[in-house]
């Protein structure tokens, strides 16, 4: 008699994998679409001359504020997945993520979409409320929702899968190119629009939200099952889910409420200094729950040490995000002002540049991967340390490319794109060296019961870096002549100094494996 084989998937399946992954590969390609879109025109938005339609702020209260924005896309991952888990339930925070998202992106575009209803499109000598009002209330809105979205709807990919499935990781695999084909396309199209009105790059980055909910909404069956609020049954659930409510819609109104009086200039601020504060608070919070669990955790030594690794290893990611990602504003201001641009006489939009990484990960993500298991069969994959290692080297070569592109520029000429596409080439496989190692090197060390705190803290690491990148563009973005002069000698202490924090990995790395056990 033939044996009967029992189906891995419960519901419909597509090319081997549940339906249910294609409503989120959309969902996350346009939510990837609206913010690499946003993002590509944000600095180069705020440092454009109100006389040409920006706001006119300097390099360094633009970086600062650039740096705030991305540090808190990530540190609002944690409460993000939290409420999901305990309110709103998986589903449901992606859907009103995605809201939330698109009405900040529309809020930045209010003075582009007023525009074009009054058919005035007069630039204003000076910034009006509704400029300032609706930039910093949109960023607000973005920061909020993406912090409901982002961690969720990879949560829900996961469901999908049973524990053991074979075909998780492929799934995955499937679920992060729609974040690159989301990351490659926007800034073309945002940054194409943005050439006529900012602003309407912004709505663009909104619709393209817009499109995502819409087929999130009519796939909906297909998500039967998976992500569903948590069962609330008793008085004392009942209750206590009212006062969970209560509190979320106080402190969600009080925290726009703080931030509109810092930003809308009711209260006069150093935004940079605040940046740097919201740094020191980050690492003292990462640090010091890290010592806590290690101290007070009930860890045995082997896990004690695990979660060491964790805390070293947090310094080292921390190190590399905050130059990578200076892609979105040191180097997209070098774009802008010191890149010939001109080919056939067109001049290609400094949005476009920031399409090119998600392109090198499309074409190099396979090959890496099967780097890793050409090598791991022959015993010679390196460990994650040296992985790590390899990561901040290329980042770090990345930047001595640059380093010759400033000296172009300091001179008084115009640096040519070859430069910036091969620095976004080596960062881009530094990034592959380095993050998916990260992440899935955190899962094996974090001690039972902490999985979700340890991968809480290695956002935290993703924040901190995006944070000093935004510090860094506002020394090393050459806005003044001064700037300008200096700027090589900025960009070779960032080669100084990741490759320094890279010397130092490699010398840690005997300890470092010591401290992992009978991890690799």
């Amino acid at each position: 008699m033939e044996k009967q084989l029992t189906p891995e998937f419960d519901g419909p399946t597509i090319f081997g994998h549940p339906k249910g992954l294609m409503p989120l590969f959309f969902t996350e390609m346009w939510e990837r679409f609206s913010y690499y879109g946003m993002r590509a025109l944000l600095i180069l938005f705020m440092t454009m001359a109100i006389s040409e339609g920006g706001l006119g702020f300097d390099d360094q209260t633009s970086g600062a504020i650039y740096g705030l924005y991305t540090m808190g896309v990530y540190l609002l991952a944690l409460p993000g997945g939290w409420l999901a888990d305990r309110l709103f339930g998986l589903k449901k925070s992606v859907w009103y993520g995605g809201i939330i998202i698109a009405i900040g992106h529309f809020t930045m575009a209010l003075p582009g979409i007023k525009a074009l209803i009054t058919g005035d499109h007069t630039i204003q000598p000076v910034l009006s409320t509704l400029d300032t009002t609706s930039f910093f209330l949109g960023l607000i809105l973005i920061v909020l929702g993406t912090g409901l979205l982002k961690p969720n709807i990879s949560s829900i990919v996961g469901q999908l899968y049973p524990k053991g499935s074979a075909k998780r990781d492929a799934g995955f695999s499937i679920f992060y190119m729609g974040i690159n084909i989301g990351g490659f396309i926007a800034p073309i199209a945002c940054g194409t629009l943005a050439t006529y009105d900012m602003h309407l790059g912004f709505g663009l980055a909104g619709l393209g939200m817009i499109f995502g909910l819409i087929q999130y909404k009519l796939s909906g069956a297909l998500l039967e099952g998976h992500g569903d609020p948590p069962l609330v049954v008793t008085k004392e659930e009942i209750s206590s889910q009212k006062k969970l409510k209560l509190i979320v819609t106080y402190l969600v109104v009080g925290l726009m409420a703080v931030v509109g009086i810092l930003f809308m200039g009711v209260i006069p601020i150093n935004v940079s200094a605040i940046a740097g504060a919201s740094g020191t608070v980050i690492a003292l919070v990462a640090f010091g729950y890290l010592g806590y669990v290690i101290a007070f955790g009930g860890l045995n030594k082997a896990d004690k040490n695990k979660v060491g690794v964790i805390a070293i290893l947090f310094l080292f990611s921390a190190m590399f995000w905050s130059g990578f990602e200076q892609a979105g504003s040191t180097l997209n201001l070098f774009a802008e002002r010191f890149t010939d641009r001109r080919i056939m006489g067109w001049e290609i939009p400094t949005s476009y540049f920031q399409s090119v990484n998600s392109l090198f990960i499309i074409i190099f993500a396979p090959i890496f991967g099967a780097l890793w298991v050409w090598l791991g069969r022959r015993n010679l994959e390196p460990s994650s340390p040296l992985k790590f290692t390899f990561g901040l080297l290329l980042l770090g070569v990345g930047f001595f490319v640059m380093y010759f592109a400033t000296k172009i520029a300091a001179s008084g000429d115009l640096a040519a794109p070859t430069w910036l596409l091969l620095t976004y080439m080596l960062h881009t496989f530094g990034e592959l060296s380095l993050s998916p190692v990260g992440l899935s090197l955190v899962t094996k060390l974090a001690p039972e019961g902490y999985g979700g705190q340890m991968m809480g803290i290695w956002f935290l690491s993703v924040a901190l870096g995006n944070l000093f990148a935004g510090l860094i563009a506002g020394e090393a973005s050459g806005g003044t002549e001064e700037a300008l002069a200096q700027m090589p000698d900025q960009y070779m202490l960032i080669v100084y100094t990741v490759f320094g924090s890279a010397a130092l990995l490699f010398l840690l790395k005997p300890v470092i494996r010591k401290m992992m056990g009978d991890v690799h």
